[in-house]
């Protein structure tokens, strides 16, 4: 052993002798390096590439010089000119060892690198997809070996990626010889979770994608990426058609419950609109579906109940029973999704009965069970899912917020679109509002605003605007901590109108020009009350199972949550008094759990592991939850201090009843230990 060479990579530090002759590509392998191939080590597929680190390395004792690697051959010549090789790369499987060598391996050759998102709220994770590309040269058929391709071709698999027990999907096993005849032989495989093949094609194949969905009650989104590199190439949202049968999950499953075929219909129009949007993401990135080999999906538990096309009945009443609290792996068209015949479909843990699989996702992508601080993390939309806890302890909870957040029971409400109003202040002194639109960043009273929106309109309120509209309208007065409109500042402002017995505040009024009239009524207020408290319920129910009274940070996820300004959010009472600046936005946290997923095999076996570590709350038969609620419906809270929030803002004086920030019980309990806490809750 002591003529063979040393070779050391980097960034791994992994090293070990071999004899001369050795690839840096099958050294690689022996050592347990990462280095990625699709070829097996034939020079056409190019992901092996790596560089050679060049001079003396005292601290290894060795000094790698560049004839220590055979010279550059001419299958990488071939490579450089087809495809492109920087000067400084080589092909690691064309590479020879010929002496003491170190090596590097950059980002974009490791199976399993970091994937680091710029555009979308993503942490960090380990690229590590269920199914991977395998190109093998398989024996041709002799007469004098009677074995059939398939076993051949299984045979080529051990031998060069030591794949064993391999089974193959119907469709390979039909496609296989045409295959075979087309590839001379040569044929790329998918192979799902080291277990099944899942397609072939003739030659090398070096492209397969997935697509992350979030099957949303109001809105259904979709990431589509790349399997082999991570990147996210297009991402799109539709409606969920759904809606036409309830705009709250209740009401469908009233739907179901009163129409023999109600729930068949309602799984038919949302399959319908997942194979809409796949046929938007692929039109977006350029590809054509078939090559579309995995899929993973979150939602609530009756949209994926419904999705799988199971009965979501039970999840109407107590104990609100689910058919599975585990992860499933499907087949695709087994949902009716159109994509390759060999596509799977996964879809994430559900925690329990209105704890579903978009909670696991927003669990992934926030990752709560990893921080050592108490996290807050709500996901807003039509059902509010709520999760609290560290690295100690996890419970969550749901809250039926209704559809109030999203537009719908508003009466100027709308959806987020152009043309829809999302940021609003008012002047305390004169209570004129001025606001902003979807497709503008100019502020209504800035001069070209009335040309930029031209196009769109000022088409209505979507949720971001109900919530400053009447977190604003509180601050100057209009609205009182009771959510009462205060028509005596008729006299003063224009804007406040008699409507009925009530009366509406006045944000924009297009009647002129024959466009719309925007108002925020008292019933819009009233909507908007009820949705926030039973928000606000929730989490301090989880809150009191904790034995807190503050959390360190808060996280606002979903479509509508992660838009929502965190001080008005405050102002508004829908989440606990905290810092400002430990209040972020998580993006649509839900989408981003099923993107991990889609990318990670790990993400799957940990969100996996820690649903089962998470404590269900249930909001229905909690004794506390009415009492929570109906404090909480003032603004922000008819108890609660706002400490936080007092030293950034001028609050309105409370008006006659309990004194601000006294609590019920007595108030000034101090936090005990927060894993001592679970431990007794549970």
């Amino acid at each position: 052993m002591s003529g063979d060479s040393l070779v050391i990579f980097t960034p791994s530090g992994r090293r070990g002798r071999f004899e001369a002759g050795t690839t840096v590509l099958d050294a690689a392998r022996r050592l347990g390096v990462d280095i990625d191939s699709v070829c097996g080590g034939r020079g056409i597929c190019g992901r092996c590439q790596v560089e050679q680190s060049v001079g003396e390395f005292a601290k290894h004792g060795i000094t790698s010089a560049p004839d220590h690697l055979t010279p550059f051959g001419p299958v990488e010549a071939e490579y450089r000119d087809l495809k492109g090789l920087a000067h400084e790369r080589r092909l690691s499987c064309m590479a020879h060892v010929r002496g003491d060598v170190v090596i590097d391996v950059p980002p974009e050759s490791q199976v399993y690198r970091q994937v680091v998102r710029k555009g979308l709220d993503v942490r960090d994770f380990h690229l590590d997809p269920v199914v991977r590309l395998h190109y093998v040269e398989v024996e041709p058929p002799q007469l004098a070996s009677p074995s059939g391709d398939l076993h051949r071709l299984q045979v080529a698999l051990e031998r060069e990626w030591q794949l064993t027990d391999l089974e193959a999907d119907l469709h390979v096993i039909r496609s296989l010889q045409p295959a075979l005849e087309a590839g001379k032989y040569g044929v790329t495989v998918a192979v799902h979770d080291k277990r099944t093949i899942t397609g072939i094609w003739p030659g090398l194949y070096e492209q397969v994608y997935g697509v992350a969905i979030d099957v949303g009650s109001t809105t259904i989104a979709g990431h589509l990426a790349n399997l082999g590199d991570g990147a996210v190439l297009a991402s799109a949202g539709v409606m969920n058609p759904q809606i036409r049968f309830g705009e709250d999950l209740m009401s469908r499953v009233s739907y179901a419950m009163m129409n023999d075929a109600g729930a068949g219909e309602m799984t038919a129009a949302v399959r319908t609109a997942l194979n809409g949007l796949l046929a938007q993401l692929a039109n977006r990135a350029g590809i054509k579906r078939d090559a579309i080999l995995e899929l993973t999906l979150v939602g609530n538990p009756i949209m994926h109940h419904l999705v799988l096309g199971i009965d979501p009945i039970p999840l109407g009443s107590a104990p609100f029973a689910l058919a599975t609290d585990r992860a499933v792996t499907i087949r695709a068209d087994e949902l009716d999704l159109i994509t390759h015949p060999g596509a799977r479909v996964y879809v994430l843990p559900c925690i329990a009965g209105h704890v579903g699989a978009d909670t696991a996702g927003v669990i992934l992508a926030e990752a709560p069970h990893e921080s050592e601080v108490v996290e807050l993390v709500v996901d807003v939309g039509t059902n509010a899912e709520i999760v609290l806890g560290n690295r100690s302890f996890l419970l969550a909870a749901s809250s039926p917020t209704g559809p109030a957040f999203e537009g719908a029971q508003i009466s100027s409400g709308q959806r987020a679109a152009p043309g829809a109003i999302e940021r609003v202040r008012i002047d305390r002194d004169t209570l004129e509002p001025r606001f902003r639109v979807i497709g503008s960043e100019l502020w209504s009273d800035e001069p070209g605003f009335e040309a930029a929106t031209v196009d769109t309109g000022i088409t209505g309120i979507c949720g971001s605007g109900i919530v400053e509209v009447i977190a604003e309208l509180f601050l100057a007065g209009v609205i009182t901590h009771d959510g009462i409109v205060d028509g005596s500042l008729a006299a003063r402002s224009p804007r406040i109108v008699a409507d009925g017995r009530t009366f509406s505040y006045l944000v924009h009024d297009g009647s002129g020009s024959g466009r719309l009239r925007i108002a925020v009524t008292q019933n819009d207020v009233r909507a908007i009350q009820l949705a926030k408290a039973a928000l606000y319920a929730g989490v301090r129910l989880l809150m009191d199972h904790a034995g807190i009274d503050t959390v360190d940070e808060i996280r606002l996820a979903g479509a509508f949550g992660s838009q929502i300004d965190p001080f008005h959010a405050m102002v508004l009472g829908l989440i606990p008094d905290a810092p400002l600046d430990h209040v972020k936005a998580a993006g649509n946290a839900a989408g981003t759990g099923a993107l991990i997923a889609l990318l990670s095999a790990a993400a799957r076996r940990e969100i996996e592991d820690v649903v089962r570590r998470v404590e269900k709350i249930e909001t229905a038969v909690e004794p506390r939850f009415q009492e929570h609620f109906v404090e909480a419906m003032a603004f922000p809270h008819r108890t609660a201090p706002s400490t936080h929030l007092g030293q950034v803002t001028a609050l309105p004086q409370r008006g006659a009843g309990p004194a601000g920030g006294a609590r019920p019980d007595g108030g000034g309990r101090r936090r005990r230990a927060v894993v001592s806490a679970a431990k007794e809750d549970r």
